[in-house]
């Protein structure tokens, strides 16, 4: 699904962003990527969905090189990953149906079925009820959660959430990585960066560690129960 070979990622004043990253994300795992403000998890994060390229190295996604693809197929890519972020990034003129709807509409969806997976993906999200609420109106919780239905609305194979809980409460950040979890079981791969290390103890997922732009720990590899349950699953 995701593979990383020997990256790096250059600033364009050539300070390193990346050194030597190399990782592998197989289907249907949920993997968290840590380390501090600077690290280099969100780089990383651009480079999955081809807001920019590697320096070096090679980044595989969905079966798209991203460092050679054509901008033709950008959305192409795209199309097959969900991303969210962590300030939502919703319209705030539209109501939550209708950012939900756009992200179909500029995909190219047949116009009929649009509001059905909307109200699937809402009923997905259990947020049925703010169909039409504006974001104003809407705690930081539900936005992102719809934010989330947005990202969910065309059946990506993958989620990337960078820094999804990074604006919310306690009380919203539990309710939105419940939301991912469930997501995962489903089949989706997650992948989530973060920084909340609380966060990372609730659940024995993957945890693969970034530090000055160099992967320092991948308890993939690193752990060795770990490592046993994943050759064990090849």
């Amino acid at each position: 699904m995701i593979r990383l070979t020997h990256v790096d990622k250059s600033y364009p004043n050539g300070a390193p962003a990346l050194k030597d990253v190399s990782f592998r994300v197989r289907k249907g795992e949920f993997v968290f990527l840590t380390g501090h403000s600077g690290a280099g998890k969100s780089t990383i994060m651009r480079l999955l969905f081809a807001e920019q390229r590697p320096t070096h190295g090679e980044v595989r996604v969905s079966g798209y090189d991203v460092g050679t693809l054509k901008p033709r197929d950008v959305p192409r890519l795209r199309r097959r990953l969900g991303v969210v972020f962590q300030d939502f990034r919703l319209l705030e003129d539209r109501t939550a149906s209708e950012n939900i709807a756009f992200a179909l509409e500029v995909t190219g969806a047949r116009p009929d079925t649009i509001g059905a997976r909307v109200i699937r993906v809402l009923a997905q999200v259990g947020l049925t009820a703010k169909a039409r609420a504006y974001p104003r109106e809407m705690s930081g919780g539900e936005q992102q959660r719809i934010a989330i239905a947005r990202a969910l609305v065309n059946d990506p194979a993958i989620l990337l959430a960078d820094e999804p809980t990074g604006n919310l409460d306690e009380r919203a950040t539990r309710g939105v990585f419940q939301l991912l979890r469930d997501i995962n079981a489903a089949g989706t791969v997650v992948v989530m960066a973060t920084h909340d290390l609380d966060l990372v103890r609730q659940a024995p997922y993957r945890t693969i560690e970034v530090r000055e732009g160099a992967i320092v720990y991948d308890s993939a590899t690193d752990d060795p129960a770990s490592a046993g349950a994943a050759a064990e699953a090849e």
